[in-house]
């Protein structure tokens, strides 16, 4: 298996230079690094459909020299090329490519042909948070504070490598094995090591307030991004969800957030320390990860079952230590 596992990443390697090729379109251009694609159609058996977005579509694949497994999201050129989001998509896939944590999607490599292109990722069986979250209305608060911590951990890592990821939701993250959390689009992610930045992206329902209010931006709205998230998955929709956009922004720029009866002050004081109008003053990620909630809540019975079926271990232990399938095979 490890030998497979190498072979999909590839050396990236290749005699034949992708600028010299004739005809290339403007997704080409945006995709071309320094070499050619090692791989080709050809070189992949698809089966069936995993899902479907705005420019393709996900199937099961396995390449056919090492037979390694693994979800093949199929882009088409043309949704691409009208929506402007060549360049985007390059981006996407510099940044994902070198990630590596247990609470990540892998990318593992891509191609493309004169109509597709081709990214090759690491399945995740457990299929759609948000389908889930749908399904259930809500989560319960172990179970809420087991996924939180693994999403701090994930961006802790993000941020650590320089990387912001500006669309932290329910719909980009996708479940593993043993209920471990992927990250799985990064999108509207952005390498920021020395910058703050202008762009306004990312989900009305979890935009910042200095994002809605035209501000420059950095870190911060992760941090935001979390809270947002803690509370959907406690409550069942997002804190500042309303039936006019207009509305929305408002709610965003007064932090009007309206917290059920239902909820433990725990919880309440963790999302409190989330959502704070100024960036600044949001908590750490390692404050987060310290927080009560977090940590009573993860040695809540239904939260320590999970990290023992995922770990053989205790919640405390660091993510980046523990053996993720690239360290396992050495690569």
């Amino acid at each position: 298996m490890a030998s497979g596992f190498k072979h999909i990443l590839g050396d990236r390697e290749n005699d034949q230079h992708a600028e010299n090729r004739h005809g290339i379109s403007p997704v080409d251009k945006a995709l071309v690094m320094e070499k050619a694609p090692i791989f080709s159609r050809n070189d992949i058996d698809i089966g069936m459909k995993l899902g479907s977005g705005k420019f393709g579509n996900v199937y099961v694949a396995r390449e056919r020299r090492s037979h390694f497994v693994f979800a093949l999201k199929v882009l088409h050129k043309k949704q691409l090329i009208k929506h402007g989001v060549e360049h985007q998509l390059r981006r996407e896939i510099e940044i994902q490519s070198h990630l590596r944590h247990v609470n990540i999607l892998r990318l593992f490599n891509y191609f493309w042909d004169e109509k597709c292109v081709y990214l090759m990722l690491e399945m995740a069986p457990g299929g759609e948070l948000y389908k889930m979250l749908t399904e259930k209305t809500r989560f319960s608060e172990a179970r809420s504070a087991w996924y939180m911590r693994q999403m701090v951990l994930a961006i802790q890592y993000c941020h650590k490598k320089h990387v912001i990821h500006r669309d932290i939701k329910p719909e980009n993250i996708l479940i593993g094995l043993n209920d471990t959390l992927k990250i799985a689009d990064f999108g509207w992610s952005v390498h920021a090591p020395n910058s703050r930045r202008e762009t306004f992206c990312g989900t009305l329902d979890y935009l910042p307030p200095e994002m809605v209010g035209s501000q420059k931006h950095d870190f911060g709205v992760d941090i935001w991004g979390l809270g947002v998230l803690a509370y959907e998955f406690l409550v069942g929709s997002p804190p500042f969800e309303d039936e006019s956009k207009k509305a929305t922004y408002q709610k965003i720029k007064n932090v009007d957030v309206k917290f059920p009866s239902f909820l433990s002050r725990q919880a309440i004081s963790l999302i409190r320390g989330m959502l704070v109008k100024d960036p600044a003053k949001r908590m750490s990620l390692e404050d987060i990860l310290r927080h009560p909630w977090i940590r009573q809540q993860c040695e809540h019975p239904e939260a320590k079952k999970r990290c023992l079926e995922r770990y053989g271990g205790h919640p405390d232990i660091g993510d980046e230590a523990k053996p993720t399938a690239a360290k396992k095979l050495k690569i």
